[in-house]
């Protein structure tokens, strides 16, 4: 079920020369430091996406929502040598874009040049029920002029927490949660709120979906990757060596909501295979998904669960594009931990991002590890202390390029206002 939508209140400008992130200086230990990365979103945005473009650019994508106005898409596109490139652009306006801390909007950048959008968006006259949209941009995303409609099936119900890859040169591959399988819960009939709860509403299993589109947004077929899936935690998507790699949590017979792979190979999906039989048997969607990259045929998987002596962050490693992974290394653990993963390699190192809730809010963490996850973590730092708690602060995004990582997150002030905020993580 749908994780709770943000109401914020009034949106005020930021100033339009936002600082570039500045270089701290290199530590003697060799250890990385976190710098202030000033971003160009307003208050009230959240809902972060970052991606790192085929050349060197990172795209940061949000959701703009204030009381009063219709919610606004939006990005903006930087470089470390000259900052923002260009105030921040809006991809779509509407009533119905969905402003979700937990089921975000994705970019991706092709090589051939081209933006792509994903968001969620309800559908008209349908109390609960959403579509997930696909846009394509030729002009650097000035205008977005190509939009679909990514399921087709026009159930009356949720479609949403979505995947972006690139798909060769031009085009695109898309996975979702679609619930064309279930029908209504009785709760949601009677009126009652279904998008405040965590539970699974309804009968009948949500699926995984995936297909591909050209850069005309022409459309495959749909492909079902697994028939049964947790309702309401994020899909996650790395590109291998051997084809796109998916991660998302299963939901078996039992209530076991283990974390499950499948890769895109020879015009198929593998089967879907569990990375770690954790055994989490819980009644209640979690609403804490999978994070995965890749390098080449190195594969990195990052997840929360309770399966295992309670509540703890875990991490392992494939180095055969996801046909199988090494045993997990316990990144965090105790009742504190949120879990909500982003994870990143290169050529160095495996950096994974988490939170952790604390007295008077929550607690940003980074790790890196060395590639092969061996011995104790590189390094361990805070990156920032949020005043929020609870969901409202989201999920963390990371991406890494030659100088380091880069992250962005969530935040919430004392007057229930969300800001973005932003770190350059660097020697």
């Amino acid at each position: 079920m749908r994780a709770p939508a943000i109401l914020l209140a009034a949106l005020v400008l930021l100033p339009a020369a936002c600082q570039r992130a500045s270089s701290p200086p290199s530590p003697a230990n060799g250890d990385y430091t976190a710098q202030t990365w000033a971003l160009p979103a307003e208050p009230g945005a959240l809902a972060p996406d970052l991606h790192l473009t085929p050349d060197g650019r990172v795209l940061l994508g949000w959701i703009s929502h204030r009381e009063g106005r219709r919610n606004a898409l939006q990005f903006a596109s930087y470089t470390e040598a000259d900052g923002w490139q260009s105030q921040p652009r809006t991809i779509a306006v509407g009533n119905a874009l969905q402003a979700n801390a937990a089921d975000t909007p994705h970019l991706l950048a092709t090589p051939d040049g081209a933006l792509w959008a994903q968001w969620v968006q309800a559908q008209p006259d349908n109390a609960g029920g959403t579509d997930v949209v696909l846009a394509r941009s030729k002009d650097g995303g000035m205008a977005w002029e190509q939009i679909t409609r990514v399921n087709t099936d026009g159930m009356p119900t949720e479609h949403g927490f979505a995947a972006l890859w690139a798909d060769g040169n031009d085009g695109a591959g898309i996975a979702w949660l679609d619930g064309r399988g279930k029908r209504p819960a009785a709760a949601a009939a009677s009126g009652h709120d279904a998008s405040s709860a965590h539970d699974d509403g309804g009968e009948g299993d949500m699926q995984l979906r995936a297909n591909r589109f050209t850069l005309d947004l022409a459309r495959g077929s749909d492909a079902v990757v697994d028939a049964r899936t947790c309702d309401c935690c994020q899909v996650a998507v790395a590109v291998t060596a051997r084809g796109p790699l998916l991660a998302w949590r299963d939901r078996d017979a039992n209530e076991v909501r283990d974390i499950a792979t499948a890769r895109y190979q020879q015009g198929a999906w593998t089967a879907p295979r569990i990375a770690h039989g954790d055994g989490w048997k819980v009644e209640g969607c979690p609403v804490n998904g999978p994070a995965l990259a890749a390098r080449d045929a190195n594969v990195a998987l990052a997840w929360y669960s309770e399966g295992v002596g309670g509540p703890a962050l875990w991490l392992a490693r494939s180095d055969d594009a996801g046909d199988s992974f090494g045993p997990p290394v316990q990144v965090d653990a105790g009742p504190g931990v949120l879990g909500r993963p982003a994870v990143a390699i290169d050529a160095r190192q495996v950096w994974v991002a988490w939170l952790r809730e604390e007295s008077g809010g929550q607690r940003l963490q980074l790790a890196r590890y060395a590639p092969d996850l061996a011995g104790k973590p590189l390094q361990v730092l805070t990156v920032a202390r949020l005043a929020t708690r609870g969901l409202a602060s989201g999920y963390p995004r990371l991406v890494v390029d030659e100088g380091g990582a880069w992250l962005a997150w969530t935040d919430v002030d004392a007057s229930g206002v969300a800001h973005l905020k932003g770190a350059r993580v660097a020697r």
